[in-house]
């Protein structure tokens, strides 16, 4: 059965919110099909709502790790959390961001439970959460500041050998700023990403080498 697309004429009123139709989200998604298809490409949804896009990304995403690496169950793993950190959203709406964080969760918790079997544990169950509560904000990404007033701080989450992930936390504000800014190699606190080809922001905090089973231990 659908969802609604509308909770309540008060919430269109105060926040124009209205849920975009599961045909829609998937027309929209196929638009950029190689992308969604790719495990570790980066999506962020700066009004996310209940979770609509984020949820169709994830699903097509855990897909691909499973026609890829579900007859490993450690490999499974492994892909399966480097899917869920390249997931982001914000939205100005509290309940919107728990719910979106929980449909997230249930949908990788029963993929991960199914393909994984025996070696299914929380402790990575634990990882995910903490993952969907750095990668999903309440917030006004106008302003790209968070509820409390502080700035929005997106975590980096990069596979780097084995299970070692390194985390790197960086302003909304800073990796959004003009392109006249990026031009200029000598900005103070830039530094030259091979990924994307282009200065960005340094970032705010950088932690160390990290087993992804362990991200929660730096809060």
């Amino acid at each position: 059965m659908p969802e609604k697309q509308v909770k309540s004429k008060q919430r269109v009123a105060d926040h124009g919110e209205v849920f975009t139709n599961e045909r829609e989200v998937k027309a929209m998604c196929d638009l950029v099909k190689h992308e969604t298809e790719r495990i570790d490409s980066r999506f962020l949804e700066p009004a996310c709502g209940e979770g609509a896009f984020l949820t169709e990304i994830l699903r097509r995403k855990l897909a691909v790790v499973k026609s890829k690496y579900g007859k490993s169950p450690f490999d499974y793993e492994r892909y399966a959390v480097l899917a869920i950190t390249s997931i982001y959203g914000v939205d100005i709406l509290e309940d919107n961001t728990e719910i979106c964080r929980q449909k997230l969760f249930e949908i990788w918790n029963k993929e991960y439970t199914t393909n994984a079997k025996a070696q299914a544990n929380d402790q990575c169950r634990e990882t995910v959460k903490f993952i969907l509560r750095k990668n999903i904000l309440c917030g006004d990404a106008l302003t790209m500041q968070q509820a409390d007033g502080s700035p929005i701080i997106f975590a980096e989450w990069n596979l780097v050998t084995g299970n070692q992930i390194k985390r790197r936390d960086y302003a909304l504000d800073e990796l959004l700023s003009g392109h006249e800014e990026q031009m200029n190699i000598f900005q103070i606190g830039w530094e030259y990403d091979e990924e994307v080809q282009a200065f960005i922001p340094a970032p705010v905090r950088e932690y160390p080498l990290t087993d992804y089973r362990r991200l929660a231990q730096h809060e």
